[in-house]
């Protein structure tokens, strides 16, 4: 299957420091694919010139075969790329409900959006009133992930789903995921903490110091490398 989202040879630097060193991913339409690493390894800048929000310094970013390098976050938002950051990116001080009305701007209705929103996730339904900074951690990200889903993504970039969240709440997350994918949507994946995303990971890359050390299907091999490749992520 041909790739949804690509990067070739993508370098990336702030002002003088180089942080990827000619990265090579590729996710296609259904695929899971977790970018792991440890801190500082370069993995939420790889998602940040995925959304058009830092530029590559050279190398190309291909959309669907286009190449979409140097293409403003609102276009590439508008092919279809959805990034949820981390931290969640959810409004505290409104409600769930006024936290998913903003998305009407993708032309969906309301009635629509919270239909999405509250099948996906029907804990939501429960706390459409609530303000968003009293949900829980766990439901914040369900929130964050609901207002992605109206936008209909191509591409889902996902930051640190995990961060901040018991074991059990980031499985079910991660469930969510794969659902999303079943649904014929590039999903790529960063943790730092590799054992919340592999089971449910079609494909691993482990970047290290901004460049791919590793990857392959997380069965071959790789979980017994991880531990090899960076400290504290395999657990």
């Amino acid at each position: 299957m041909s790739a949804l989202l690509e990067l070739r040879g993508v370098r990336a630097a702030y002002d003088r420091i180089t942080v990827l060193h000619g990265v090579d991913l590729a996710v296609a339409p259904g695929q899971v694919i977790a970018l792991l690493g440890p801190n500082g390894a370069g993995k939420t800048t790889t998602l940040k010139v995925a959304a058009g929000i830092h530029p590559a310094a050279s190398g190309q970013l291909l959309l669907g075969g286009r190449d979409m390098t140097g293409a403003e976050p609102r276009a590439l938002a508008r092919a279809g790329v959805c990034l949820i950051p981390e931290g969640r990116g959810v409004f505290p001080n409104l409600s769930v409900r006024d936290n998913l009305l903003m998305m009407t701007f993708t032309g969906r209705s309301r009635a629509e959006i919270e239909e999405i929103a509250f099948s996906r996730f029907p804990v939501l339904a429960h706390r459409a009133n609530q303000a968003a900074g009293t949900l829980s951690g766990g439901e914040q990200q369900m929130l964050a992930l609901a207002r992605g889903l109206p936008t209909d993504p191509a591409v889902l970039l996902l930051d640190e789903l995990s961060m901040g969240l018991a074991p059990l709440v980031v499985a079910k997350l991660y469930e969510q995921v794969a659902e999303i994918a079943r649904q014929g949507v590039a999903v790529l994946v960063v943790e730092q903490f590799a054992a919340a995303v592999l089971d449910i990971a079609d494909h691993a890359a482990v970047l290290v110091r901004g460049r791919v050390e590793r990857q392959g299907h997380p069965d071959d091999g790789l979980r017994a490398e991880l531990s090899a490749l960076y400290l504290g992520s395999s657990t």
